[in-house]
């Protein structure tokens, strides 16, 4: 059935479609709150800082969440800085098989975190599924790296020595974004918990479900009690944690303006920061390539999660000469996309994190119409067949007749829209596609590896791609450069994000003083 009761501890509220036969007695905890190795309900209990989460599909209610204030952040904090003491003087060797039991309990449970991270974001089940396994994948990848983690001998004269450690940080918090919360979650802590820091997570105030569920998974592998928390919360719970005296160090996903906030947030205290934010991301396809390639990689490159991606290249810039058959291959592959019930393994199209950006969106494409775009295809409210399916839907749209000024191909749209931009030269279209304030992502098709490489060492930005976009492994650093962020997540450069060096100078003979 596609309505169902979904019973809470101690409450009901209205689930859809079936819960998986493997959800744990098909429940959603009422509590949002991670702390100390449970769930807990917020000390601050002012019903003005209630907030109504809202489930994307239907625009119905999911949940509802106490904004954690100071008493609660505080809590969570202390509760890390007491675990610190325990889970950073363990091996590196203890750290990873409580970590490897963590992500086999996620896989042995994957639809559940499935089911839920689809009615969290609005976006289709087959994508949630991947999902759940680059969580997996970061905290088996650093649960791996967690042994390893070490420091170097110097020697010196006369016998002497240095040596150097990696130490962890401390206590370490992260802010996550409502477009990939469990991958986020996954991200930020497993390098934290590996490299012996301990964690508090706050997620989106939009997406809060998720996150509990791993701490959770955590607890039950092993986890010391405090070593991974999470508060819910908005922007101002955000800025608790980045100001608090006892945060080693911040890392945050999100947008410019607030990651501008969050480093001014974390300054006073001298905190390390790490910032993955927006993009508007170039993909360069020259004559030469594979256009049916091309277009896959353009459809991945901006319309997953319903092109709620920072990363996307929304910016597609095509060598004139094959524009045409570029266009009507990538329209038609685009109409066949399935809109509707994000719980459907067929749907390509789930719905719009909430209204409010879906009428951003619409409101991008109207002032792009009248700059002169022409939506070949897409660019419309939709509504499902199903009347239950009450939230915002928006088809995928491919505009043409863009040019590098209008608004839409300057300013991050953050939905389902691609702006088709052509080019007659290489030197043209390397200028062009730099011409931004960001710098996270960047590609080019081509079968002459040659250029692609020529290219790609000009392009301005931190993860680039050859003949394939928006591909990530946890074993590659991802970042960007300029207003896109600073530092990497994933890989093993990770760790020198997530640890100090401490030198100590060892003399074997005489101290030679020249007093």
């Amino acid at each position: 059935m596609w309505l169902q009761q979904v019973v809470l501890r101690g409450v009901q509220v209205v689930g859809k479609r079936g819960v998986c036969s493997t959800v744990s007695n098909g429940t959603l905890p009422l509590k949002f709150n991670y702390i100390n190795g449970e769930r807990v309900s917020p000390l601050n209990s002012d019903p003005s800082q209630v907030m109504k989460v809202l489930e994307p599909a239907t625009g119905e209610l999911l949940c509802e969440l106490q904004t954690s204030g100071s008493d609660e952040v505080n809590r969570a904090v202390q509760s890390a800085r007491e675990a610190f003491a325990e889970w950073s003087q363990l091996t590196g060797m203890q750290r990873a098989r409580i970590m490897q039991r963590a992500a086999q309990i996620i896989k042995d449970r994957q639809e559940e975190f499935a089911y839920w991270e689809t009615r969290d974001t609005g976006k289709p089940i087959y994508e949630a599924r991947m999902d759940i396994w680059t969580a997996i994948d970061a905290i088996e990848y650093f649960s791996g790296l967690a042994p390893s983690i070490a420091g170097q001998h110097v020697p010196l004269a006369n016998g002497s020595f240095a040596y150097t450690k990696r130490e962890p940080l401390g206590v370490c918090a992260g802010i996550g974004a409502w477009n990939y919360p469990i991958q986020m979650a996954g991200w930020k802590s497993a390098p934290a918990l590996a490299c012996g820091n301990t964690f508090v997570f706050k997620p989106s105030q939009f997406t809060p479900i998720t996150a509990v569920m791993l701490g959770e998974v955590y607890t039950e592998a092993g986890l010391p009690n405090g070593c991974y928390n999470v508060v819910q919360g908005a922007g101002e719970t955000g800025t608790l944690l980045c100001e608090h005296p006892d945060v080693a160090k911040v890392s945050f996903t999100g947008s410019v303006p607030t990651g501008s906030k969050v480093m001014a947030a974390a300054a006073p205290g001298i905190k390390t920061v790490t910032l993955e934010l927006g993009g508007k991301s170039p993909l360069i396809v020259f004559a030469d390539a594979n256009l049916d390639n091309a277009v896959g990689g353009a459809m991945l490159g901006n319309f997953l999660s319903q092109g709620e991606v920072c990363s996307n290249a929304t910016r597609v810039f095509v060598e004139n000469s094959v524009m045409d058959q570029f266009l009507e291959k990538l329209v038609q592959r685009t109409r066949r996309m399935k809109i509707g019930d994000p719980m459907d393994d067929a749907t390509r199209v789930g719905a719009m994190i909430h209204k409010d950006q879906a009428d951003r969106v619409m409101t991008f494409l109207e002032g792009a119409k009248k700059e002169g775009a022409v939506a070949a295809c897409g660019g419309e409210l939709v509504t499902p067949d199903d009347p239950r399916l009450g939230g915002s839907y928006i088809s995928p749209c491919v505009l043409t007749n863009c040019h590098d000024d209008m608004t839409v191909v300057k300013e991050e749209v953050f939905g389902p829209v691609v702006s088709i931009l052509g080019f007659d030269t290489e030197d043209e279209v390397i200028q062009r596609a730099n011409d931004t304030e960001f710098g996270l992502a960047g590609g080019v098709f081509t079968n002459d590896l040659t250029r692609a490489h020529r290219v790609i060492a000009q392009m301005q930005a931190g993860t680039c791609y050859i003949n394939n976009f928006n591909i990530i492994d946890v074993a590659v650093p991802f970042g960007g450069f300029k207003k896109s962020g600073l530092g990497r997540e994933n890989g093993l450069v990770t760790i020198e994000y997530y640890t100090q060096v401490k030198t100590v100078y060892v003399e074997m003979g005489d101290v030679d003083a020249p007093f």
